[in-house]
């Protein structure tokens, strides 16, 4: 039968005294995190008893709080990732215990993330949100911080000046990255086309806005054709993807600036060859990643998520705890970019 692990087993392989071990368990002064950590960790891995006594004790010690998310579009690949990332973020936050909430907007009607966000704020301590641009959005933003419920807005800086801080890319370098890139693969002068989700995306604006000022300062052989909305849907971006090709034979390039990619991928597929139409969207999926290995799509802009969630749980910690409090800024993310090759 083996031998139980004892308290000096713990010590050395926790590297520390057993003096130390012994305020670890029996909470008689106060050890660092760091150190109560460290025998944590040596105690689960040695398969000492009084591991759990010891998690207890260093959760115990640890201040709480609950960041409620607002998201939409639950069933997409790149939403479903995002509510992961943001609760391995949760798990693995040092010197805190972080719990996380979710609930996903039902549609992209203002009235729905106003409901959506009053009924977070009453059950979270910070709320993080992916909603549009709307004054009814912006004034619910006022009204749960002036609760005290920090509200931060994600991707899409919804209620700027209002809100506690921002979190997302840069979208105005966004869409001069597409530009650049569209610009750099077409080899011949003609037509780009851009998809928005819609005018109450302030960020895909500002996507839009990028990519016209690369072109108009860099590559003014091309023409920037009128953007679509296509709701971020995926059967709306196929028809009007077809029709683009349809229209204007001389199409170069698409820049999809928000959701419906995927609409976009599949009508190239169906009517022509890998490379033919330059084609630039966001977020790496899995169908955007087969789309960027089969050539169909020439790069992908994707959000850093894990990063966006990591940093969220800090700043929504100093929102909370930092007497100081920060005020509203912007917190930019270094996008991620992905070409065929890098796949």
């Amino acid at each position: 039968m083996a031998k139980r692990p004892t308290i000096s087993d713990l010590a050395e392989a926790a590297g520390v005294g057993v003096a130390t071990v012994d305020r670890v368990l029996n909470g008689r002064a106060r050890v660092r995190e760091e150190t109560a950590r460290r025998v944590f960790e040596a105690a689960r891995s040695i398969g000492y008893h009084g591991a759990g006594l010891i998690g207890q004790r260093i959760a115990a010690d640890l201040p709480a709080f609950t960041i409620g998310y607002v998201l939409h579009k639950e069933k997409q690949a790149f939403y479903q990732a995002f509510r992961a990332e943001a609760e391995k973020a949760a798990e693995r936050a040092s010197g805190m215990r972080v719990r996380v909430l979710f609930e996903f907007s039902p549609s992209q009607a203002p009235s729905d993330f106003v409901a959506s966000l009053e009924r977070m704020a009453e059950r979270a301590d910070v709320v993080a949100a992916t909603a549009i641009t709307h004054v009814d959005v912006a004034d619910c933003a006022e009204r749960i911080q002036a609760r005290g419920v920090p509200c931060f807005a994600l991707l899409n800086d919804f209620a700027q000046g209002i809100r506690q801080g921002y979190l997302g890319l840069n979208n105005l370098k966004v869409g001069r990255i597409a530009g650049h890139m569209l610009a750099t693969a077409i080899k011949k002068p003609g037509k780009i086309g851009v998809f928005v989700g819609g005018y109450r995306w302030h960020g895909h604006e500002l996507r839009e806005t990028g990519l016209k000022s690369y072109f108009r300062e860099n590559a003014q052989q091309f023409t920037i054709l009128d953007a679509l909305v296509n709701l971020e849907t995926r059967q709306l971006t196929y028809e009007a993807t077809l029709d683009l090709l349809d229209r204007n034979p001389d199409l170069a390039g698409i820049y999809c600036a928000g959701g419906g990619m995927e609409g976009a991928i599949t009508a190239l597929r169906e009517v022509r060859q890998p490379g033919e139409v330059a084609l630039v969207v966001n977020e790496l999926t899995p169908e955007s990643r087969r789309a960027l290995i089969d050539r169909y799509v020439t790069m992908v802009i994707s959000t850093p998520l894990e990063k966006l969630c990591t940093d969220l749980v800090s700043l929504a910690a100093a929102a909370l705890f930092d007497e100081t409090k920060p005020p509203p800024g912007q917190h930019f993310l270094q996008p991620n970019l992905y070409l065929p090759e890098s796949v």
